[in-house]
């Protein structure tokens, strides 16, 4: 069963672009949260990402994995690929 991966971003976000070329390079299905300007959704990814309010945030089966850089992270030691 694949995982599910949701992601917060901003439209114009260099690293929300960065990191969803990722995810679409290795045929991860996902679901994007847009929330430009929508302060509540704002707050409800930061209450999920441990008060982190940059974007984006990336969540693999509710588990916070972080930003555009911990994704990249995570693939380059071999440990994305296991959690989706």
């Amino acid at each position: 069963m694949a995982a599910k991966v949701e992601i917060y971003t901003w439209s114009r976000c260099p690293f929300c672009m960065r990191a969803k070329g990722l995810l679409d390079k290795k045929g991860v299905k996902y679901s994007e949260y847009c929330i430009d300007g929508d302060e509540s959704a704002r707050s409800q990814m930061k209450k999920r990402a441990n008060g982190r309010s940059s974007v984006p945030q990336i969540f693999i089966d509710d588990r916070h994995i972080g930003g555009c850089d911990d994704l990249y992270d995570l693939d380059s030691a071999g440990e994305l690929e296991p959690l989706l």
